[in-house]
């Protein structure tokens, strides 16, 4: 799902934001947990919702 330049990246990121570094797997758990998370949340507006937000 993931792959080793972007778990390298999330590695940076982690390491940038929270002064830690963190070992591939731990990145490659939390990448996947975080892309998931997105995954559940996201929903995109359909048109019909977009117009009916504009009327309010």
């Amino acid at each position: 799902m993931l792959s080793d330049e972007q778990i390298t990246k999330y590695q940076t990121l982690y390491k940038t934001r929270f002064g830690k570094e963190i070992s591939r797997e731990e990145a490659f758990e939390q990448g996947v947990k975080l892309i998931r998370l997105i995954e559940l949340i996201y929903k995109p507006m359909t048109t019909l919702e977009y117009q009916q937000l504009q009327k309010k």
